[in-house]
């Protein structure tokens, strides 16, 4: 049984592991899409090893993005497609604000939320994830920390969990950067994942990540991470 529950919460991560519009990896960041600007990302997330009976699998996670103006965009995720099991489809509406910058001091405040909407294998009718962060680039480093509270169901079944997310952003050039970040809390999300962001054309981005559990890393809570993201305009 514990085994089994243990799959079932690395599953339950993966899918809902895309929490907002533009992040590090998992973190959002404190940029904001310009008004009529639309970015589009696909995530992939998946295992190839059989550790303590956790079968091969994968998640696929489609979105986009629309900045509306006044440092606000919206979004729309669509999560819960898991391979192999039976998907948990959920629509992620999102919505994030800088409603703080100082561009001299290289500092910025965001606010988001997203809505988690399950429509398939519904185990909750509706749950949010919230969050609040400031960004600090120094040089070519951007430092970002912030806290979040999601509601019961969302990261943790009949729960509510509150904690920090943290990100750290390292510019190598105009193509590569190094970048880390890390979800607090034993949990469905509760992951750290280092990594490559690299973009070969201006208007392509590609993360590749390894995303490491917070709990139960030995016994197999963790995998790779890849995503894709185009911006059309």
């Amino acid at each position: 049984m514990k085994k089994q529950l243990f799959l079932v919460a690395i599953l339950l991560g993966t899918s809902v592991f895309v929490r907002a519009q533009q992040t590090i990896f998992n973190v959002p960041t404190t940029d904001v899409l310009d008004k009529g600007k639309v970015y589009f990302e696909l995530d992939a997330s998946f295992k190839t090893n059989n550790q303590i009976a956790l079968n091969r699998f994968s998640s696929f996670v489609p979105r986009v993005v629309v900045g509306v103006g006044g440092n606000v965009e919206v979004g729309f995720n669509v999560t819960g497609n898991i391979q192999p099991g039976s998907d948990s489809t959920t629509f992620v509406p999102t919505v994030k604000w800088k409603f703080y910058q100082n561009k001299k001091k290289d500092t910025a405040l965001i606010a988001g939320t997203n809505f988690y909407i399950p429509v398939r294998n519904r185990t909750y009718n509706i749950g949010t994830y919230s969050y609040i962060a400031v960004s600090k680039t120094m040089n070519k480093t951007r430092l970002t920390a912030g806290g979040y509270v999601a509601s019961k169901n969302v990261f943790a079944a009949n729960a509510v969990r509150a904690g920090g997310q943290f990100g750290i952003e390292q510019t190598v050039n105009s193509k590569f950067t190094v970048a880390a970040d890390w979800i607090t809390g034993k949990h469905a999300s509760g992951y750290f994942t280092p990594g490559v962001i690299y973009k070969p054309i201006p208007s392509v981005t590609t993360y590749w990540g390894y995303s490491i559990g917070n709990s139960q890393a030995r016994q197999g809570n963790h995998y790779f991470l890849f995503e894709f993201g185009y911006n059309f305009n």
